[in-house]
């Protein structure tokens, strides 16, 4: 079921572009249309993804906007993509700062799905493609793989806390069970990457590179999808590695990241610090950082940095690492 309920456009108007912004969750899709402000909501289910492509097609929306929620938007991107529109998943980060700069400081379905619609018109965002089913696999896996991680972290810092011995045998037990999970979403993550020879093709490059592993190759596979597609520049500000002026007059502050892919990026920093041991050119860019006076966080994001630019790099000219350049 759905509710449309929109506004006619004043004559002359109709050729205006209409820009569309859905909020989204896991029963509805709330949807809103730029500029004649006309909203209505869908089901998050095939029938109400349908109606809802039926009615962008027919507004021949300029771009659809929606944030990236897990997985509950997967199904509505894909349809929307497939018939031809244009849209953009954009950081909800992004969406609420905007929504603070109109001054919509409260927060309702109807309020972000005309937020969207606006952040659409006046940024434009960059389309997105939907990732391919085995990427919405290694995504998912991904993600279960990191909770099960937190989970035995937890457990870990349980156990060593308990008293009794009856407590400490059942947390126990959840380590070892945590283990085995782990296991076998890494069995996983490596049949789902063979089986695709792009994707098992990047995570190769990826490997190649001292200090990548299979976890840091599939993280960065899933969080930086931009990667062998993008400059140096812009690779490193959406890793969060990129440093940031915080100039005003005749003020020069001191220049900091900010912002960027967390999962990225911390995946990146063990890299890192292992690429320091074992990555020849890489130690020797962070020792000779260290030995010029420069601490320990600033050498190692540094080095991050140049790590994340290097394997943007093979990726682009499709080659693997090696110790001499090519």
């Amino acid at each position: 079921m759905s509710r449309i309920r929109g506004k006619a456009q004043p004559k002359g108007c109709q050729s205006a572009a209409v820009f569309i912004g859905i909020d989204v969750c896991k029963g509805w899709l709330d949807v809103f249309l730029h500029p004649d402000g006309g909203r209505f909501r869908v089901t998050n289910d095939a029938t109400g993804i349908d109606l809802l492509r039926k009615q962008c097609l027919k507004l021949s929306a300029e771009l659809v906007v929606m944030e990236a929620t897990g997985r509950y938007h997967r199904a509505a991107h894909a349809c929307l993509h497939e018939a031809g529109l244009p849209v953009a998943v954009v950081n909800p980060y992004r969406s609420r700062r905007f929504a603070d700069v109109l001054g919509r400081l409260a927060k309702t379905d109807r309020i972000d799905a005309e937020t969207l619609a606006r952040f659409g018109a006046t940024m434009r965002p960059a389309i997105s493609d939907p990732p391919t089913r085995i990427m919405a696999q290694i995504a998912e896996a991904t993600v279960a793989r990191r909770q099960v991680v937190e989970a035995r972290i937890a457990l870990e810092q349980q156990h060593s806390e308990s008293a009794l011995a009856a407590i400490r045998a059942q947390i126990a037990e959840r380590i070892e069970m945590c283990r085995r999970h782990l296991e076998e979403l890494d069995g996983m993550l490596l049949d789902l990457v063979k089986s695709e020879p792009m994707t098992s093709r990047r995570f190769e490059i990826l490997t190649s590179v001292p200090g990548i592993g299979p976890v840091t190759a599939t993280t960065l596979l899933v969080e930086m999808r931009e990667l062998g597609a993008a400059n140096a520049a812009e690779i490193a500000a959406l890793a969060g590695l990129a440093p940031m002026n915080r100039d005003s007059g005749q003020f020069r502050g001191r220049k900091m990241i900010r912002g960027g892919r967390t999962a990225a990026r911390n995946v990146l920093y063990m890299a890192a610090t292992v690429a320091i041991r074992w990555n020849r050119d890489l130690a020797a860019f962070y020792n000779r950082l260290r030995e010029s006076g420069k601490p320990f966080k600033i050498a190692i994001t540094a080095t991050m940095r140049k790590l994340i630019v290097l394997v943007n790099t093979l990726l682009t000219e499709d080659r693997m690492w090696s110790l001499t350049p090519p």
